[in-house]
C-alpha cells in the first residue's frame, strides 16, 4: 500500500515515521520550507530523551506527485486544510482512501465536498508529540493510538487493508465501527480542555487548585449537551474518563491550543470551539455560554494578532 502523509509535523511526522521504520511505502507531502529543512537536517522519530537513527525519507512538494496513492493520511492543522487539499489533489485517484486526523468535524464536509464522500474515512488519534529543534518528531507521552473506520460503521476491504498496513508499526491502531461517535467524544474532550485552559491560562491542576473545578464540569456538560443535540450520545464510561482527566488535582496538562496562544501562533479556535457552537440548538444560541466566552476570548486574541500584523508560522 502506497501511503502519502500530508504534513510532517508532530502528528504526521510521528505516525508516518513509524510506518516508514516498519518498512511501509511512505511519502511525505510538505511545503517547500519543510522540504528544505528535512533535506538539511534529515528526519527521525524518537521518544523523548532517547536517540534515534535518521530515516531515509521521501519528502516531496505537490508538483512532484506523479501518480495516485492508495491512502492519503491528512495530518495538517485544520486551518491549513483548504490549501492542503489543493496540494494533495493530484494524489487522489478512483481507489484512493482519505484518512484525516484533524480536530473537530468540519473537515469531513470539506473533504467530502472536494473529493466525494465515498473516498473519505473517519479517523482520530491520541498522541502527545512535538518537533525538536531539528524538525524531528518526538513522542512526549504514552504510546499513541490511531483509530479509523468507515463513517457508516460498516466493515470494508479497504479498512482491513489499512489496518494490516498499520499493524506492528510502533503505535496502537484500532479499526472502529463507531468512529464518528469516537470523533465526537474526542471533540467534546478537546473543546472542554482547550476552552478552559485557554480561558483560565493555566494547567488543569492550577484551575482545580483555584477552586474552579465546577467551571470545568459546567463547560464539559455544555459540550456534551451539544453532542447530544446532534444525536451523538457520549458513552457514560467515556464521559467519566473525560471528567476524571479534566478535574485531576495536581495535573500539569494543558491543551496544545494554550501553547499556541502563549507562543503567539495561530489556533484552531474556529474548528474546535466555533464549529461546536454553530451546532448547538437555536434555543441555546443567545443563552449564557462558557463555550462562547472561551471562543470569543480566543477570537479576541486572533483579532489582536491581525491588528499587529503577526504572520503565521508558515508565512
Amino acid at each position: 500500500m502506497r501511503v502519502l502523509v500530508v504534513g510532517a509535523g508532530a502528528v504526521g511526522g510521528y505516525f508516518g515515521g513509524r510506518l516508514l521504520q516498519a518498512g511501509r511505502d511512505v511519502t511525505f507531502l510538505v511545503r517547500p520550507g519543510r522540504a528544505e529543512q528535512i533535506r538539511k537536517n534529515g528526519f527521525a522519530v524518537r521518544v523523548a530523551a532517547e536517540r534515534a537513527d535518521e530515516l531515509a525519507v521521501r519528502a516531496i512538494v505537490s508538483e512532484q506527485i506523479e501518480a495516485p496513492y492508495d491512502l492519503v493520511l491528512v495530518s495538517c492543522k485544520a486551518y491549513d486544510l483548504e490549501s492542503a487539499m489543493d496540494g494533495f489533489a493530484p494524489a487522489v485517484g478512483p481507489e484512493t482512501a482519505i484518512l484525516p486526523l484533524l480536530n473537530g468535524l468540519r473537515h469531513l464536509d470539506l473533504l467530502s465536498g472536494r473529493f466525494g464522500a465515498s473516498r473519505l474515512l473517519g479517523g482520530q488519534c491520541i498522541i502527545t508529540a512535538t518537533l525538536d529543534e531539528r524538525g524531528h518528531a518526538v513522542l512526549l507521552g504514552r504510546t499513541p493510538t490511531l483509530t479509523f473506520g468507515e463513517l457508516n460503521g460498516a466493515s470494508s476491504k479497504r479498512t482491513d487493508a489499512i489496518a494490516t498496513t498499520m499493524q506492528d508499526a510502533g503505535f496502537t491502531v484500532q479499526a472502529s465501527n463507531a468512529v464518528l461517535l469516537e470523533m465526537w467524544e474526542k471533540w467534546v474532550l478537546l473543546a472542554t480542555f482547550a476552552g478552559v485552559t485557554c480561558l483560565m491560562r493555566g494547567a488543569i491542576g492550577d484551575i482545580v487548585a483555584a477552586g474552579a473545578a465546577g467551571l470545568i464540569e459546567a463547560l464539559l456538560e455544555e459540550c456534551r449537551h451539544i453532542a447530544a443535540s446532534q444525536d451523538q450520545m457520549i458513552r457514560p464510561d467515556v464521559l467519566q474518563r473525560i471528567r476524571a482527566l479534566l478535574t485531576e488535582a495536581g495535573s500539569t496538562a494543558t491543551a496544545s491550543m494554550l501553547r499556541d496562544l502563549e507562543r503567539g501562533t495561530m489556533t484552531e479556535a474556529d474548528h474546535v470551539l466555533g464549529d461546536l457552537l454553530h451546532r448547538q440548538s437555536e434555543l441555546a444560541v443567545n443563552s449564557p455560554s462558557l463555550l462562547r466566552i472561551a471562543y470569543l476570548h480566543l477570537k479576541t486574541y486572533e483579532a489582536r494578532r491581525a491588528r499587529e500584523g503577526i504572520p503565521s508560522a508558515d508565512a
